[in-house]
């Protein structure tokens, strides 16, 4: 009786705690994005972090009824982060692919991806091949599909990596470097939109090779957050449904994110 009675106060104590744990993660959340990578994520003079993945996370958060910190992370530390729970979840423009699914899973996608190369205008590269780029010096940011593609594709290349895309789009605008591969959302913003980005133009056709774009941008989750997961999925389609998600979209963006057209 009295090992039953034992038994019956641990379990006792056991849903008080997961109760308590739902309750706590139901009133809060931390959203973790990297704030260096415009028109998407970035942050402000006054120090606040904005862009259309932060607007799209804090659309979230609303509809799921949570408040949400925004949490600020490099590129490099971004899924380390999350597993350690500096953060919930991430929404910085990440690609879903199969080598980052055997670390996080993600949400179903809230925009597709394509990359593109960047050259200065005027260059002689016109040809996309490790043969005709042998030599030359090819940017992108580190720990990034983009880098994984110019590795793979252009072994002939000097191949340079750099901590932030900001730090890509300074050497190319300074004629450090020969070529970048980007996003092709942000690298579009930058060459139409900015003073240093007028140096160049994109360049070949959009590069949408499944093993470096995979199936779109997600939001990651660490492995054992099912709840949360779908959570964000049901929201991102509430904010589809009623247009919240395009108006958010319209003040960055001339084209639909979500479907690219």
């Amino acid at each position: 009786m009295k090992l039953k009675n034992k038994l019956a106060a641990v379990l006792a104590t056991t849903a008080i705690a997961a109760s308590m744990a739902t309750s706590a993660w139901a009133q809060s959340l931390r959203l973790g994005t990297e704030g260096a990578y415009p028109p998407f994520n970035y942050i402000e003079a006054d120090g606040k972090i904005a862009g259309f993945d932060v607007e799209i996370g804090l659309e979230l958060c609303k509809r799921m009824e949570v408040e949400c910190e925004v949490v600020a992370q490099d590129w490099d530390g971004i899924i380390p982060g999350l597993l350690a729970n500096k953060y919930d979840f991430i929404i910085a423009s990440m690609f879903i692919t199969e080598e980052r699914q055997k670390q996080v899973d993600f949400t179903d996608p809230y925009y597709l991806a394509a990359m593109t190369h960047v050259v200065p205008v005027g260059s002689d590269i016109t040809e996309f091949s490790n043969e005709a780029l042998s030599g030359k010096v090819i940017g992108a940011q580190s720990g990034t599909t983009q880098a994984d593609f110019i590795e793979a594709t252009y072994p002939g290349a000097d191949i340079r990596l750099y901590p932030t895309q900001d730090e890509v789009n300074l050497d190319m605008a300074s004629g450090r470097i020969d070529m970048q591969v980007g996003d092709m959302l942000p690298m579009l913003d930058w060459t139409t939109k900015s003073d240093d980005g007028a140096c160049c133009e994109l360049a070949g056709d959009p590069i949408t090779d499944p093993a470096f774009v995979g199936d779109g941008v997600g939001i990651a989750v660490r492995q054992e957050d099912d709840e949360l997961r779908e959570k964000l999925n049901a929201a991102l389609m509430e904010i589809r449904a009623d247009g919240t998600y395009q108006a958010i979209n319209d003040k960055y963006f001339d084209i639909d994110v979500y479907t690219m057209q």
